[in-house]
C-alpha cells in the first residue's frame, strides 16, 4: 500500500464490539482502535469535533465518544467510562478511559454506534491479531476498479475488498438516480432554449423578409442566406453560452466559501451520512459539455426559421407586409 501511487493516505483499525458503562448507563457500542495520525489525514474529525479535541499520542487511555452516546450516558469531557469487550480466547476485558473529545458527523447512525480510542491503548490491553479493517483513500476515484482488482490479487481470499459503493449501497443508488435526472433536466432545459432561440429568430427573419427578398433579388444565393441565419443563431449560442458558464463560474467561486444549507433535510440526511452544508463542484468535462451543447443546439434552432424564408420567391419575399 506504500509503495502504490494511486493511494493517498491508508490506515489500519481495530474494531471490537464492547459495552461502554458509564455512572448514569451503560450502551453496546463498536470500539474503532485507530491510528490516530493517519485517521486524521483519512477522515475530516478535527471538523467534527465539537467539545473538547482530538485523541493525542501522549495520552494515555483517551476515548472520543459522539455527542449522542454522550447524551445518552450523561457524559461530558473529563468524564471517565468503562469500556467491556471479548478477548480472542473469550476472556472478559474491562478498562477505564477518559472522555478527551466529543464528536458529532453528518451520519446520526454512524455517531449512535461508534467510539475512538487508541490502537496503542487496545493492544496494550489483548493481544490482538492483525488487523479487522483497512482504509484507503484514493487521489484520483477514476482508478477505484483498477485499484479494487490489485488488492484482492495481492490479499488473501478470505478478506473483503469494498468499495464505497458497496459500503453504502443506498447512497450509491441515490447518487446514480440523481445523474439520471440531471441527465434529464439538461435534455429539458436545452430544448426549451433550442424552441426560445428558434422562436427569436422567428420573429427577426419575418421582419426582415423584405431585406432577404431584395439580397435574393441583387443575386444573393439561397446558401449563403442560409449561412447568414445560422451564424445568426449560431452567435446567439455563443454569446448565452459564454455568459452563462462565465455567471455559473462565479456562483460556483462564491458557494466554495458560502456552501448551501440544506438544514431543513437535516434529520433525513444525516441518515445517509449526507453534509447539510454542501460545496458544489462542477469539471471543466462538464462546462466544455454544456458549452458544445448549447452552441451545437443554437445552430440546429436556425434551421427552421431559414427553411422558412428560403421558400418564399425574391418576388414574393419583398411584397410581404410590414
Amino acid at each position: 500500500l506504500d509503495n502504490n501511487n494511486k493511494i493517498k493516505i491508508w490506515t489500519s483499525r481495530f474494531l471490537l464490539s464492547a459495552m461502554v458503562t458509564s455512572a448514569r448507563g451503560t450502551r453496546p457500542v463498536i470500539v474503532n482502535g485507530i491510528n490516530l495520525q493517519q485517521e486524521r489525514q483519512l477522515r475530516p474529525f478535527t471538523e467534527h469535533i465539537s467539545a473538547g479535541d482530538y485523541l493525542q499520542e501522549k495520552g494515555k487511555n483517551q476515548i472520543l465518544v459522539s455527542q449522542k452516546i454522550a447524551k445518552r450516558l450523561k457524559l461530558r469531557v473529563g468524564s471517565k467510562v468503562v469500556i467491556t469487550f471479548s478477548s480472542e480466547d473469550g476472556e472478559i476485558i474491562g478498562a477505564a478511559f477518559r472522555v478527551f473529545g466529543l464528536f458529532k458527523t453528518p451520519s446520526s447512525t454512524f455517531d449512535e454506534q461508534n467510539l475512538f480510542v487508541s490502537k496503542a491503548d487496545l493492544k496494550k490491553l489483548t493481544d490482538i491479531s492483525g488487523d479487522h479493517e483497512i482504509a484507503l483513500l484514493l487521489k484520483d476515484i477514476k482508478q477505484l476498479a483498477q485499484l479494487k482488482e490489485e488488492i484482492k490479487k495481492h490479499s488473501s481470499a478470505d478478506n473483503s475488498v469494498r468499495d464505497w459503493m458497496e459500503i453504502q449501497p443506498l447512497l450509491a443508488t441515490m447518487i446514480a438516480s440523481m445523474d439520471s435526472m440531471n441527465w434529464i433536466m439538461l435534455i429539458i432545459f436545452v430544448g426549451a432554449m433550442g424552441f426560445a432561440i428558434v422562436n427569436i429568430l422567428l420573429m427577426s427573419v419575418f421582419e426582415r423578409t423584405r431585406e432577404f427578398g431584395v439580397l435574393m433579388a441583387v443575386g444573393m444565393h439561397k446558401k449563403q442566406l442560409l449561412n447568414l441565419i445560422l451564424l445568426e443563431s449560431t452567435m446567439l449560442g455563443l454569446t448565452g453560452a459564454t455568459l452563462g458558464l462565465l455567471l455559473s463560474s462565479l456562483v460556483l467561486f462564491i458557494m466554495q466559501f458560502t456552501g448551501i444549507s440544506l438544514t431543513a433535510m437535516a434529520e433525513g440526511l444525516n441518515a445517509l451520512g449526507i453534509e447539510t452544508l454542501l460545496y458544489p463542484q462542477v469539471s471543466i468535462d462538464d462546462y466544455i459539455f454544456i458549452f458544445i451543447a448549447v452552441v451545437v443546439v443554437s445552430l440546429l434552432a436556425g434551421l427552421y426559421p431559414a427553411k422558412q424564408i428560403l421558400k418564399k420567391s425574391p418576388a414574393s419575399a419583398m411584397s410581404e407586409k410590414l
